[in-house]
């Protein structure tokens, strides 16, 4: 045992000195912290509304203006995104993304020097470098110019079609002869894979817009779009020859419109935008189906599986048309000299004839349709 545990006033005195904390003691400690915590919190508060209010006073007193290529020109306080001085001034603007940065939809191009504006951040550079962008080219909703800029959107604003529908009560279930046709686009699948998820539906509806809008022209309605296919009927409300006339008229509008699509978006595509198209027509259940508050018109029968399977018959035969014998003669163009085939349809016992249009163009020569005229 040590000298100092031999003394008898060690024990007590060492009881003395380490006893625990009174409670006084522990509510002084205890305010000593909180207040040490409200200080650095109250200091942390004072430091970022100092922050946001010199970002304020800044912004207050910079004006950019951003030009457009028709001459617009729209003023918009510092630390706008063209995206939104786009929308403050009811210039249309597409944004497939709603402007977060996920496609590339709403890119523009940048006049001047590029330096003099703030460069790109990390999710605006993934996307420009995805769609191997040209070094002048921005992301509208990305860009927060620091001075005055012209800039020029690079992909138009998809228009509104209108489409004509048959009245509802006409169409309840009722079977109809009618003309069908389904398109669908070639080697979409390839065009697709290196694309954006927002890009891929953009181009898809610049394409629906095309095709619905020809279908819509010439009498038709598109009923069903699926990936990148289109099913369209024919005579709902008319006989069974003009819709045959309407069918092929359709057939002719919407490659010309592709094509037109094509030379749009030419920096969009490796290559222009190939169509295949099946048309045949007969009798089939006219209707409307769906559940709740979804519905949409549609046909039933041998007659659409028919036109379904015509169209996938234009890639074995590498053409842009195949249609059935029967709608060529019910159009009035038994005349026109094109490859004729016999083929067999599965469920169908009697052998069908085909007729196979290379390039469409070539048809729309022979089209007269009663009541509508070629766009």
């Amino acid at each position: 045992m040590s000298a100092l545990a031999r003394q008898p006033e060690f024990i007590p005195r060492l009881m003395t000195e380490t006893r625990a904390p009174s409670a006084e003691q522990m509510a002084t400690l205890a305010q000593l912290r909180n207040g040490f915590v409200t200080i650095v919190w109250a200091l942390l508060a004072v430091t970022l509304a100092a922050r946001i209010i010199r970002e304020q006073l800044s912004r207050r007193h910079l004006t950019i203006q951003i030009y457009y290529p028709d001459g617009r020109q729209v003023a918009v306080p510092g630390g706008w995104t063209v995206l939104e001085a786009s929308r403050s001034a009811h210039i249309p603007h597409l944004s497939v993304c709603g402007g977060r940065g996920r496609c590339s939809t709403c890119r523009i191009r940048v006049e001047g020097d590029l330096a003099l504006q703030p460069a790109p951040a990390p999710q605006e550079l993934a996307v420009l470098q995805r769609i191997g962008a040209a070094p002048n080219v921005r992301l509208a909703c990305q860009l927060r110019p620091s001075r005055d800029v012209v800039v020029a959107p690079l992909l138009p604003v998809i228009r509104r079609v209108s489409t004509s529908r048959a009245p509802t009560d006409a169409l309840g279930g009722r079977e109809r002869k009618i003309a069908v046709l389904f398109a669908d686009i070639r080697g979409f699948t390839k065009i697709a894979e290196n694309k954006l998820p927002y890009d891929v539906v953009f181009l898809l509806n610049r394409y629906f817009e095309a095709v619905g809008s020809a279908v819509a022209e010439s009498g038709g309605i598109a009923n069903q779009y699926t990936g990148d296919g289109v099913m369209a009927l024919f005579g709902a409300n008319t006989n069974l020859e003009t819709a045959c006339r309407q069918a092929l008229l359709a057939c002719s509008t919407m490659i010309r419109r592709i094509e037109e699509l094509s030379r749009e978006l030419a920096g969009e595509l490796q290559a222009p935008l190939r169509i295949g198209i099946g048309i045949h027509a007969g009798s089939a259940v006219v209707g409307e189906i769906g559940y709740g508050g979804t519905h949409y018109l549609t046909a039933v029968g041998d007659t659409v599986n028919t036109a379904s399977r015509l169209e996938a018959l234009t890639k074995q035969y590498n053409c842009e048309l195949v249609v059935s014998e029967l709608v060529i003669e019910r159009a009035g163009l038994g005349h026109a000299n094109f490859p004729r085939h016999e083929i067999t349809v599965r469920n169908r016992e009697a052998p069908l004839e085909i007729v196979v249009v290379d390039e469409v163009r070539h048809l729309a020569d022979h089209l007269v349709v009663e009541g509508a005229t070629t766009q």
